[in-house]
């Protein structure tokens, strides 16, 4: 039986409500209305719906702050903008707030019937998206590690001997060293990878929402909760969950995650209801937590009882045996992928990748790799297609920089080639804005 669409109307013309919620009730729908944003905001506390079709233009609170509220909570309803005062500003700023799609009045019945429908079908959709992103990364990502250097040899034959347990994983290594890959590996040789594997990166939420994203919360938990929401836990019942990012994850709820590790029971936000499932936890960090337990920033308890099983890569400058093939791989990957035949490196290219000091690691290498495939016009990529230059000498740099050195140079070199654009400079270093922001301000860098 095909699954009814809920909708919600809200305009302050009468006329056009009655209308609506008769016409679209013929076709299938399940209609409610409401005359502003106020009293849509009441109604959506209430009840759950798919699809909002909003006016802009009403008293009150209007359909722009309407959108506006509603941004805050994952589960809103798709939003499709309906208005008279239709003008290319109106339709922009509709989208930014996150508009699904927008239709100026008048319109006729059968294309907003078309409109509901789609509406619908992409928040079915984006719903799993997050899933679904992370399923596109582990088909691109190697099924088995590619390494040369023992280091990594002895980290892929742990992995294959904890894979068949549920023990807790604790994974640390510096940014960029690949630890989702470590995760995804333990998944695809353990018992539950036909069930999901589900990442999280706590440095990308604020405090408020994390323990929702987790746990889920009750519709009316909190201010901006509308419906109900099914935390990750769920979502990776007998399956995989990696918390990337741990160390970020506020005192009060590591807490209720370690209560969770011992009893795989919790609690949506808002509600009484102890629910359980069968998740396996992989926890990862690029800070060293023994130091964030000493001044109090993490529970010892809780560091303890992840810290079963502990894997800690090396940075990519301490096993340059691997930088040949992961330089192959990414080759590989990114002429497939932009339709390239590229045979290899050139020596000179080759030469620069083996005695670069890497500080952003594989990712940064993956990186390079990709812009060389972008520029290179030739069969092989030379030294000049490469984004970085041979490494300094020992007039212009110390034989043995510190390790602050590197990442302040590489800080810089990123920032330098991104314009200056700190969003787009953390997601290629690999952390959130808050860290480095902290970074540029620890090396006086403006």
């Amino acid at each position: 039986m095909q699954e009814t669409i809920r909708v919600l109307v809200v305009d302050d013309e009468e006329p056009l409500r009655r209308l609506l919620k008769k016409e679209l009730g013929r076709k299938g729908f399940s209609v409610e209305v409401a005359s502003d944003g106020g009293e849509a905001l009441a109604i959506l506390r209430e009840n759950v719906f798919d699809v909002l079709l909003l006016d802009i233009v009403m008293p009150g609170i209007d359909g722009i702050e309407l959108m506006n509220r509603l941004k805050a909570d994952p589960a809103s309803p798709v939003i499709v903008v309906l208005t008279g005062r239709a003008t290319v500003e109106t339709a922009v700023e509709a989208m930014k707030n996150g508009a699904y799609d927008y239709l100026s009045k008048p319109y006729k019945l059968d294309e907003l019937v078309i409109v509901i429908n789609r509406a619908f079908e992409y928040g079915r959709l984006s719903k799993k998206s997050q899933l679904l992103e992370q399923e596109l990364v582990r088909k691109e990502s190697p099924a088995e590690f590619i390494c040369r250097s023992r280091q990594m040899k002895e980290i892929l034959g742990l992995i294959r001997k904890i894979a068949p347990t549920d023990s807790p994983v604790f994974v640390q290594g510096e940014s960029g060293t690949g630890k989702e890959l470590v995760a995804n590996t333990i998944w695809r040789y353990s018992r539950r990878s036909g069930s999901p594997f589900v990442a999280l990166n706590c440095a990308t939420l604020s405090e408020n929402l994390i323990e929702s994203e987790i746990f889920g919360h009750e519709k009316g938990a909190f201010t901006h909760a509308y419906q109900k929401k099914h935390g990750l836990v769920e979502v990776a019942d007998r399956g995989t969950f990696f918390l990337d990012e741990i160390a970020e994850m506020p005192l009060g709820l590591q807490a209720k995650l370690l209560r969770f590790l011992d009893s795989g029971e919790f609690r949506r936000l808002g509600s009484n209801k102890t629910l359980q499932v069968d998740v396996r936890l992989i926890a990862a960090t690029n800070k060293e937590l023994k130091e964030l337990v000493k001044n109090g920033d993490f529970r010892e308890d809780l560091y303890y009882r992840l810290n079963v099983i502990n894997i800690t890569i090396p940075p990519l400058r301490e096993r340059k045996e691997d930088i040949p093939e992961l330089a192959e791989h990414f080759l590989r990957k990114y002429g497939k992928k932009m339709g390239k035949q590229i045979d290899g490196f050139k020596p000179g290219a080759t030469e620069i990748l083996n005695n670069y000091p890497w500080p952003g690691n594989a990712r940064e290498l993956e990186n390079v790799v990709e812009r060389g495939v972008i520029l290179c016009d030739n069969s092989m990529i030379g030294p000049e297609d490469l984004s970085i230059s041979a490494p300094p000498t020992e007039t212009e740099m110390s034989a043995n920089p510190s390790l602050e050195e590197i990442e302040k140079d590489y800080i810089l070199r990123v920032l330098r080639e991104n314009g200056g654009n700190q969003s787009r400079a953390s997601q290629i270093l690999g952390i959130d804005r808050k860290t480095l922001y902290l970074k540029l301000k620890k090396y006086g860098i403006s």
